[in-house]
């Protein structure tokens, strides 16, 4: 029924080439007009160079690429290709030239013309520095000739607002050329042309990267590019010290190493409520109770009558599954009356609440005096929830408006990874850096609960865009909706979510919605989805069993899983009570021989991929009912293949 790549990532198109280069001792890889992993033998000095049109929103608009010509030696290479970015009122052209020679120089630089007067919130280079830049020396020098010396941030720097101006990270700004040092005597430099450049940590997105882009954020924007405008620029990346051209070694396997000693709790994992609000199927409740949910998620938003009909059907939804309700509640202006409309409701309903989130309505934070109002009253109608607040937007928002944690039981904020970046492997890439935004949030919120809510594939909302955002094109998919939803790469990225939220030590996750486009599974009556992509009503998505198998050792403490190659195969761990859940998943569209390490006595193994997944999605009671491969590791080690996207469930006792 399901084309592969449908299987794989939603949607029946290849993927880009990747090709690989070298420029002398650089090793790179091409991929539709990008650099990426440019790498010194094994160590990467930046994780992508890249050119983007950025509309008032922020948006991007896709690169459309022709006339593509390649020359590619054994030690250097030219790539000269054409491109087109229209949307809209939108049509932004230009040519490009990517050079590398075999003295390790990498060259790259842009013609443009508009050819149509827009509106734009920048256009030009990026470049990515790899997240193991943090702690690396800096040396900055300045577009008026002056030069500093500096350090990659640590914890995920906080991207400041003063007077109304966004600040980039000190004292990477007003830069004309940057470098870092990639091993002792050993500098990479980025030499800049055409604009002035700065940085923002990316982290604070869940991008697994520092981003140096052009036009300072000092200046305004949007701003008008009027038809005929030339823009030319260049980036130049270079390293000096003690270099050779050695080539990088080939790993032929992927090495899990599973440790024997708990890092902490598996979080309590729940889901949002369904935004189409059908009811749930006798079918879907059952489905939902086989995952074993500590809470569902609701968000009832006080300046729409509906609040009231959200409320009891969430909790007429959390009592027939046995779960408790985490309550976003959106406050305007007159929250003291909304705090009584709400009391009369839990009165009536008594609603099995486990935590509130308060938040004010057209606000990314909630003002100390809210929270001083509100959080006693909620405190005394519920004695027994949890209060909570953060954002409900990106931790970015969470890490530069602190909240008043001695007010707070619980904060929160919520992460998705596609804010900057929309292929497999950015989406792939952000899995590590969920994890560093749990650390990062202890250093202000302390002790106190930290809930991730909502984890989703796609922004719900853009907090940063400056007119209403348009609606979708014909044939396309709502903006909050990715097909990679009800792909086995989606269940990937799940198990990726829950390996490093877990491991980091959050306390609670709420994973997408329960039903629908957005969901778990499809809806009975199923989805009017465009023609390029592809459901079935009532099926269940990969994903849906990466939770359902992580909710049989809910409870379980998580014990810590290494991987030579994370980008590759990755996975989590959990034990409970002496037996061992291991998740793994092949984040590539290569197959990967994997080497677990670790494992005690007999195994059990089923497998979720190409050759399976239909009937995972179809009939996932049959699937799951079916008697697993028994296997006995040597010596503690078991070796596999896993094809593309593959999950793999491994259930044992611990060594």
């Amino acid at each position: 029924m399901f084309s592969k790549t449908v299987l794989y990532y939603g949607v029946d198109e290849p993927l880009p080439a990747q090709i690989p280069l070298r420029a002398g001792p650089l090793s790179l890889i091409y991929e539709n007009g990008d650099l990426r992993y440019v790498k010194l033998d094994a160590q990467e000095i930046v994780r992508r160079i890249y050119v983007a049109v950025r509309d008032r929103n922020w948006g991007t608009v896709a690169n459309r690429l022709s006339n593509i010509e390649m020359q590619i030696g054994d030690t250097d290479f030219v790539i000269r290709y054409d491109v087109e970015n229209r949307e809209g009122d939108i049509d932004f052209a230009w040519k490009a030239e990517i050079t590398g020679s075999a003295d390790g120089v990498i060259h790259f630089k842009i013609e443009g013309i508009a050819r149509s007067t827009f509106i734009r919130n920048r256009i030009g280079f990026c470049v990515l520095h790899p997240a193991s830049c943090a702690g690396a020396r800096a040396r900055i020098l300045h577009v008026d000739g002056s030069s500093e010396e500096g350090q990659f941030p640590l914890a995920i720097a906080p991207q400041r607002i003063v007077d109304g101006v966004i600040k980039p990270v000190a004292p990477f700004e007003e830069m004309a050329a940057l470098a870092h040092e990639v091993a002792p005597d050993v500098w990479a430099t980025v030499t800049f042309y055409g604009d002035i450049f700065e940085m923002e940590d990316q982290r604070n997105w869940t991008d697994a990267s520092f981003k140096t882009y052009c036009t300072p954020l000092r200046l305004p924007f949007p701003v008008e590019i009027v038809a005929g405008t030339a823009i030319s620029q260049a980036i130049t990346l270079s390293v000096q010290g003690s270099v050779a051209a050695v080539a990088p070694e080939k790993t032929e396997m992927v090495v899990i190493d599973l440790e024997s000693t708990p890092v902490g709790a598996l979080p309590l994992v729940g889901l949002g409520v369904a935004s189409h609000s059908q009811p749930l199927t006798a079918e879907e409740l059952a489905r939902l109770r086989a995952l074993h949910l500590h809470h569902l998620r609701v968000d009832l938003k006080f300046g729409e009558e509906t609040w009231k009909v959200a409320l009891r059907q969430a909790t007429e939804q959390a009592n027939r599954l046995g779960v408790h309700l985490e309550v976003a509640l959106h406050f305007t202006e007159r929250h003291r009356n909304e705090v009584a409309a709400l009391a009369a409701e839990i009165k009536m309903l008594a609603p099995p609440v486990w935590s509130w989130l308060i938040f004010r309505q057209g606000a990314i934070s909630t003002p100390r005096a809210w929270l001083e109002a509100i959080a006693p009253l909620l405190h005394s109608i519920t004695p027994d929830a949890l209060v909570g607040s953060g954002v409900d937007a990106f931790f970015t928002e969470l890490n530069r408006s602190r909240p008043p944690v001695e007010l707070l039981d619980l904060v929160a904020y919520s992460i998705n990874p596609q804010v900057h970046a929309f292929d497999n492997t950015s989406l792939v890439e952000t899995l590590a850096i969920q994890g560093d935004t749990v650390r990062s949030a202890r250093t202000f919120v302390g002790n106190r609960r930290l809930a991730v809510s909502p984890v989703t594939l796609r922004m719900r909302s853009n907090p940063s865009a400056t007119t209403p955002e348009s609606p979708p094109l014909p044939g396309t998919l709502p903006p909050t909706v990715d097909p990679r939803q009800m792909s086995l790469l989606g269940a990937g990225w799940t198990v990726g979510s829950l390996k490093y939220l877990a491991e980091s030590g959050a306390d609670s996750v709420t994973y997408y919605e329960t039903t629908g486009w957005r969901g778990v599974m499809e809806t009975a009556s199923g989805s009017p989805l465009p023609e390029r992509f592809q459901s079935a009503p009532g099926m269940v998505f990969p994903l849906y069993h990466v939770l359902a198998d992580v909710g049989a050792f809910a409870g379980g403490r998580v014990l810590p899983l290494r991987t030579s190659e994370p980008l590759a195969v990755d996975g989590i761990a959990v034990d409970k009570q002496g037996r061992v859940c291991v998740l793994l998943a092949n984040l590539s569209a290569q197959p990967q021989t994997v080497v677990v390490r670790g494992l005690g006595g007999e195994v059990d193994k089923r497998v979720l991929d190409e050759e399976t997944a239909q009937e995972a999605m179809l009939a996932p009671e049959v699937y799951r009912s079916r008697t697993p491969e028994r296997l006995t590791p040597r010596d503690g080690v078991l070796e596999m293949t896993m094809l593309p996207y593959a999950v793999v469930r491994l259930r044992g006792k611990r060594p």
